[in-house]
């Protein structure tokens, strides 16, 4: 009886997974670190970070969620001052201003406007008081205003990899609450159809094909389509000007991931390397500390973004399938306790940090195996960072809290 109820309160797949992926995660930075005194002590760091990310999961998943949603604009309020003091006061990085040094450890304020974004969309969208409805021009314009807010802030650091991950979870949530089909076709297409202009002319063209052809399956009047076609190619025709706009080492970046060898010594030495790692790994992997490329160190700073060639390496392609399924699994779990869940807030939220996991993930993985730029995108529960993985934690902990309370309207 007590076991069945634990389970009723208790996603257990989700915590297992959680703490299999913080496990490895461990493994993995100390293999990274192993006799590299300089950063030794990142291994320390990541245990008192996982042991307190533990106890803050466990303390979210039991407390009332009325608490979780009342304070969302308080938080949302706190993490918009600390992006503004970072900014004047804190601790430059690789060209970012993104940290505060307190105690020894590095707090990274947008990691956790992550969260405060999604709660207060959530909050806004599912406000009884303002009866918002998003698929109004004012309130979809006001909803996004919150996000765009944290953006430009973050953009001033720079971050961009940080402020794509806003841009990413916007529409899920949005589309989640009830944004129609047409609306959502509207944001993303000139979005694709810049890509495609990036890829080249022959696919900007079969791309515009294609927009148009959903547009005349959409049915929408011709001064809509006309409107969205030409948005599309005012997109397309921006690409270069945008382009030429960005850093030099942006723009190295991106052209590193279509021919990493064309620098391989500068912006194509990590994705080299990194792919180096993982096809060495073969099925079951070279062993934990006996990866040649994470032991002597060819990987700078390998314990951050491109944590997965460590496992590639040293665990093989079943390290790597473990981690995979293990992260698919927590997202997987979110995504069906959002469909479960009767607390709409609640509900959002799950939709909102799943979004955040999944799109970490495949960034990640595909910046390590040089299928896209390097743009600084940690794997979940695993890549070294205290404000990282602390954060991944309170979205699991909140998640946890929508499953125990699944079955309540509020």
């Amino acid at each position: 009886m007590a076991k069945t109820k634990l389970l009723d309160s208790l996603n257990i797949y989700i915590l297992l997974s959680a703490i299999g992926l913080l496990t490895m995660g461990l493994m993995a930075i100390y293999s990274a670190t192993y006799g590299n005194e300089a950063v030794a002590s990142n291994f320390t760091k990541q245990i008192v970070a996982a042991s307190l990310g533990l106890c803050v999961v466990m303390f979210i998943a039991y407390m009332p969620s009325k608490y979780i949603s009342s304070s969302a604009y308080i938080f949302y309020g706190i993490t918009i001052i600390l992006l503004i003091l970072v900014k004047l006061i804190g601790r430059k990085i690789s060209g970012q201003t993104s940290w505060f040094s307190i105690g020894g450890f590095g707090i990274q304020p947008s990691e956790f406007a992550k969260i405060t974004v999604v709660l207060v969309l959530a909050n806004y969208i599912t406000s009884k008081h303002n009866e918002t409805d998003i698929t109004k021009p004012r309130d979809f314009f006001i909803a996004i205003l919150f996000v765009l807010l944290p953006v430009g802030l973050i953009m001033l650091q720079p971050d961009m990899g940080t402020a794509l991950v806003f841009l990413a979870v916007t529409l899920p949530v949005l589309y989640w609450t009830g944004m129609p089909n047409y609306i959502l076709f509207i944001i993303v297409a000139p979005v694709v159809a810049a890509i495609c202009a990036f890829l080249g002319v022959w696919f900007f063209i079969a791309s515009l094909c294609m927009i148009l052809l959903v547009l005349v399956f959409l049915k929408r009047n011709l001064l809509v389509s006309s409107s969205v076609l030409s948005g599309c190619i005012v997109a397309g025709l921006s690409v270069n000007l945008i382009y030429n706009r960005f850093q030099p080492y942006q723009q190295k970046r991106i052209m590193a991931m279509f021919n990493p060898e064309a620098d391989a010594l500068g912006s194509g030495y990590n994705v080299i390397q990194s792919k180096i790692a993982i096809g060495s790994g073969g099925l079951w992997g070279k062993g934990f500390l006996q990866g040649t490329q994470t032991q002597l160190k060819y990987i700078p700073e390998q314990w951050t973004d491109f944590i997965f060639c460590m496992v590639g390496e040293e665990f093989g392609f079943v390290g790597s399938v473990i981690v995979v399924f293990l992260l698919l699994t927590i997202i997987w779990q979110a995504i069906h306790i959002a469909y479960q869940c009767k607390n709409q807030y609640l509900s959002i939220c799950c939709i909102g940090f799943a979004t955040i996991f999944t799109f970490h993930m495949l960034i990640n993985l595909c910046m390590t195996m040089g299928m896209m730029p390097v743009i600084g995108i940690p794997l979940p529960f695993m890549s070294y960072g205290v404000s990282f993985l602390l954060s991944n934690m309170i979205m699991l902990g909140i998640i946890l809290n929508a499953y125990r309370n699944r079955k309540e309207y509020i």
